[in-house]
């Protein structure tokens, strides 16, 4: 199939959009799209004075915000590789990731400049700020590039003497098989790796927006930027999306707790939610559990004539709390709890949950919402396809392979890895678990690193159990772990709840009993627990909020 330069798309959609409003800062400052071109220039004599050349590697790392996405544009539109890297890396994980993907340039947020130290970056030539300073130069190590930033605005003015108009845009024409970003992941079971995605693969998940939203997103509708940009979710259907579409993009630019995005959909109104499960979670669990589970609620959910209405208003409150004017959420990044899953889809909520990965920027299943089948996680996404790596894909569990246009070039300076993952034939290897339906739909088990096995050889699927768990009372967080030929489950609460509830510790640990036996007569014999240890704080989580599960895989019970 032929693919389009992704830069030129953008350079149009910038020059079609002209005078609407592109990128904003919540509750701050709003850059329309021709001042979007204007910085983009300006980085442009930046990055030439810097030295680097088409294909060198520039790094971004950050907290969501114009500028941080504007350089991003930047980069791509010069001919060099983006490198985003997630704000929330300690800062020796951030050394790392310049040094290894050579990095000539970094486009640092405030908040991890103080943490870094450029002397363990010795390959790069300039620093900026990604700050209302317009990129301030933190530091350069030759007096070209000081002097570039010093005199940026004269050097703009010599380049674009007459006003600066939309004609003058001359972006590069990237090729398919051309690197356009490096991603280092953010993976629950191991350190990270540079995925080294094409134009090609950033171009099909843009299209496949195009596909999805183009009837329902409209060139100046808002779009509110929740996910890190520095992951494929978010970079991909967040803000790639919007540029070429001449959305308005809001960055948050901090926590999305549920508090602040709440507000932020309200007064917003977006036209799409991009969403992870624990968002979703902890609304319903806070916000609409408590009130269905009052005794005249539960009551009148048992009457047919009055159900429906109820779950109508349910329905409602819960679009309104999203902004009420979006088509759809789109959930994705882990799976969805069960008995979540079960009351959305009782009420009709309009939300659908795709799957995809780093290593297919990142889309590799969807379905609408209307046509999406509850437990699963869609069909092959345009462009892709999916089969499952088992004799009987439909009922035993095998690894789920994709293979299409989304798929990566490998990783960087790790033919090993890549060999391990890319097979001859084109299949990348998911690492995930799951079973197909004769529609297409996929179900995913779960993660084979994560699969345990049992004392007699059984395959166990902690994810599976955890599910249940979780949907036991006081239960906010948990994780399943091996101890020789025993299950424990970690378990952690969260303080309101307790406080709610009126439980002390003995309390808590009296209601883990009940929750463990509880579990144990529907769970098999295999997968019973033999203990549960509260944890005291919350487990750590990926910047997209899914359990470093490795991390406590040897934890003491």
């Amino acid at each position: 199939m032929e693919c389009p330069s992704l830069n030129l798309i953008i350079q149009k959609s910038i020059q079609d959009n002209w005078d609407r409003d592109a990128l904003t800062d919540y509750s701050a400052q709003t850059f329309r799209y021709k001042d979007v071109a204007r910085i983009i220039e300006k980085l442009h004599i930046i990055l030439e004075a810097s030295g680097v050349k088409r294909g060198d590697k520039v790094a971004i790392c950050g907290r969501n915000s114009a500028r941080w996405g504007i350089a991003f544009l930047a980069t791509l539109s010069y001919g060099a590789v983006a490198v985003p890297i997630l704000h929330e890396f300690h800062p020796e994980q951030i050394h790392d990731i310049v040094n290894h993907s050579d990095a000539k340039l970094l486009f640092v947020g405030d908040q991890v400049w103080p943490q870094l130290d450029v002397e363990k970056m010795p390959g790069l030539e300039g620093v900026f700020a990604n700050s209302s300073d317009e990129y301030k130069l933190l530091h350069g190590r030759t007096e070209k590039v000081t002097y570039a930033r010093e005199n940026l605005n004269r050097l703009f003015g010599e380049r674009f003497p007459m006003n600066f108009r939309a004609r003058d845009l001359n972006y590069y024409k990237d090729t398919p098989e051309e690197m356009a970003v490096l991603n280092y992941t953010s993976g629950t079971t191991s350190n990270s790796k540079g995925v080294m995605i094409p134009y090609r693969a950033l171009w099909s998940n843009v299209e496949f927006a195009h596909e999805v939203y183009d009837s329902h997103v409209q060139p100046g509708e808002n779009v509110v930027s929740i996910l890190p940009t520095a992951h494929m979710y978010g970079m991909a259907f967040e803000f790639l999306y919007e540029m070429t579409r001449g959305a308005h993009v809001t960055f948050l630019g901090k926590t999305p707790s549920p508090t602040v995005m709440l507000k932020a959909f309200s007064d917003l109104k977006p036209k799409v939610v991009i969403a992870v499960p624990l968002l979703i979670e902890k609304i319903v669990r806070k916000a609409i559990f408590p009130k269905i589970n009052a005794p005249a609620i539960r009551l009148a959910l048992m009457t047919p004539l009055l159900r429906d209405r109820i779950k109508m208003n349910i329905r409602r409150k819960m679009q309104k709390a999203f902004g009420d004017n979006f088509f759809e959420i789109i959930v994705g990044g882990a799976a969805m709890n069960q008995d979540i899953e079960v009351f959305l889809k009782g009420i009709g909520f309009n939300y659908t949950i795709g799957y995809g990965a780093t290593e297919c920027a990142p889309i590799i299943c969807y379905a609408p919402w209307d046509k999406f089948v509850k437990g699963s996680c869609g069909k092959a996404a345009p462009r892709m396809e999916v089969r499952i790596d088992s004799r009987d894909p439909q009922n035993v569990p095998g690894e789920i392979l994709a293979r299409g246009m989304n798929v990566m070039l490998g990783y960087y300076k790790n033919d090993e890895a890549t060999a391990k993952t890319l097979d001859a034939d084109g299949w990348y290897h998911t690492g995930d678990l799951g079973v197909m339906d004769a529609n297409g739909n996929v179900f995913i088990k779960g993660r084979s690193k994560n699969m345990l096995l049992g004392a007699n050889g059984q395959n166990i699927y902690p994810e599976e159990i955890e599910d249940k768990l979780s949907s036991l009372p006081y239960v906010t967080e948990c994780v399943v772990i091996q101890k020789g030929d025993q299950l424990y489950g970690l378990v952690y609460t969260d303080p309101d709840e307790l406080r709610k509830g009126g439980i002390s510790r003995n309390g808590l640990e009296v209601q883990m009993e009940v929750n463990r036996q509880e579990l144990n007569k529907i769970v098999p014999l295999y997968a019973r627990l033999k203990g549960i240890k509260l944890m005291s704080e919350e487990f750590e989580k990926t910047p997209k909020k899914s359990i470093k599960r490795y991390k406590y895989m040897d934890y003491p019970v």
